[in-house]
């Protein structure tokens, strides 16, 4: 590999470095007409990027354009965003939240207290034990998965679940029945660590199929759900036919790397259908993959998303061979598509009980529906839940089917029905049924402490 120069950060200096220049953070709703102009400028250090992308995601907002430099030792961003129905940034809180997250304070700042929904681990969202499952997917899994838990008088309080590549991989953050407190109990925890590793492998005696762990650490949830399937090497096809096939070609990413050597840098352009978070999940896989971001800049076109980043090892090289850029270009395009769910969307709100999630997904999988993504949390004594369905056949979802499972749960919960538009400016039809309230993954939790 060709090595360029990378300068060196010194922990220390760099705190001293943060005390003498403190970030200065702009919020400016004037100089645009039709979007919210988010300005940053700080030191630089490793990570950063991934840190300002993370916070403006975790608010849904919508980045339109970007542009970046964070080439030696300062660190220049303008994010060009509005909030998810397409308007400016107008209510206050959130614009105060922006500015002290991103400003002096922000690194100091208890986030696990701010925006509890978004962390892995015991104390994230006050006292749960977080659960991290991943294995071989198949219909009617979430269902089993949550029925063993509340088979054992074990709550879920919040979830995040991805499919990809027919593999799953979920975070749930669970309690005690009785005491509404994390399961601290040694015993108990090797009960259900067990029975749902018997789950995960199902008939399949392969240890490899599944895992099952109790987090500790503090890992963004979904920058989690992300390294989770990046261990699993779920970009790898293996020349088996996978859930990527139902993607048609105008869907598919187009992803290319080529060399800028008179500047040092390997230049990755995407270009695919644009959607909320897109920016999010691609510079969380090339910092997990150790790869720095020193430029880039980022638009929309219409339905599709232009980005051009200019990267580096975090050695000071670049990508010289065709193995490693084929690497790269495999697990960006696993990255873009693990959050893109076809089919239909479910939102469901009902008082919080223990055993509400395995119900819900009982009823959805006796009705022919697999479950593609799920986000679920809990707010006081309400439960919100959000199911990304499929038919199990791989046909379209029946409306008659829809139907049904409005009637059988309908009298105890509030059900949303909404089609998941192809690509961020294709608007979905609304439902009469419910508020037009729109549900983003990982973030009805914060909305609602607010």
């Amino acid at each position: 590999m060709a090595k360029v120069c990378w300068p060196y950060f010194d922990p220390e200096y760099e705190n001293l470095s943060t005390r003498i220049n403190p970030p200065r953070v702009s919020v400016d709703n004037t100089s645009c007409k039709d979007c919210t102009l988010v300005k940053v400028d700080s030191m630089n250090k490793p990570g950063i990027l991934l840190e300002v992308v993370q916070i403006l995601s975790d608010l849904d907002l919508i980045i339109t354009k970007a542009y970046i430099s964070s080439d030696g030792g300062w660190f220049m961003d303008v994010f060009h965003v509005t909030d998810h129905h397409g308007k400016k940034l107008i209510d206050s809180r959130t614009i105060d939240y922006i500015e002290k997250a991103l400003g002096p304070n922000g690194h100091h700042t208890d986030r696990t207290k701010t925006w509890p929904g978004k962390r892995v681990g015991v104390h994230s969202i006050g006292d749960h034990t977080a659960i991290e499952l991943i294995g071989r997917d198949r219909p009617g899994l979430l269902s089993e998965i949550s029925a063993v838990l509340a088979n054992i008088d074990i709550n879920v309080v919040a979830a995040e679940v991805w499919t990809h590549n027919r593999r799953i991989a979920c975070v749930l953050y669970v309690n005690d029945k009785i005491n509404c407190r994390a399961v601290d109990d040694p015993n108990r925890l090797s009960i259900m660590e067990e029975q749902l590793k018997n789950i995960i492998r199902g008939y399949d005696d392969d240890e490899k199929v599944g895992r099952t762990s109790f987090s500790m650490g503090f890992t963004h949830v979904d920058r989690r759900l992300h390294q989770m399937f990046f261990a699993d090497k779920d970009y790898e096809n293996c020349g088996v036919t996978t859930d990527a096939d139902k993607y048609s070609p105008l869907m598919k990413p187009k992803i290319t790397i080529e060399h800028c050597k008179e500047k040092g840098y390997s230049v990755v352009s995407v270009r695919c259908r644009d959607r909320a978070k897109l920016l999010f999940d691609i510079v969380c896989t090339l910092t997990d993959m150790q790869y720095v971001v020193s430029h880039a800049t980022i638009s929309s076109d219409g339905p599709d998303a232009s980005q051009e980043y200019y990267i580096r090892h975090m050695d000071g090289c670049i990508l010289d061979s065709e193995e490693e850029k084929e690497r790269v270009i495999k697990c960006l395009e696993a990255a873009i598509r693990r959050r893109v769910s076809e089919g239909l969307s479910l939102e469901l709100c009902a008082k919080d009980r223990v055993g509400l999630l395995s119900e819900v997904t009982r009823i959805l999988r006796e009705n022919g529906l697999s479950v593609t993504r799920a986000g679920v949390t809990t707010v006081g004594e309400q439960a919100m839940n959000v199911f990304y369905v499929r038919d199990s056949s791989g046909n379209p979802v029946d409306m008659k089917t829809i139907e049904a499972l409005r009637k059988e749960i309908g009298h105890t919960m509030m059900l949303n029905v909404k089609k998941v538009p192809s690509s961020r400016s294709a608007k979905a039809p609304e439902s009469s049924n419910w508020a037009k309230t729109s549900f983003f993954f990982g973030n009805l939790l914060e909305r609602f402490l607010a």
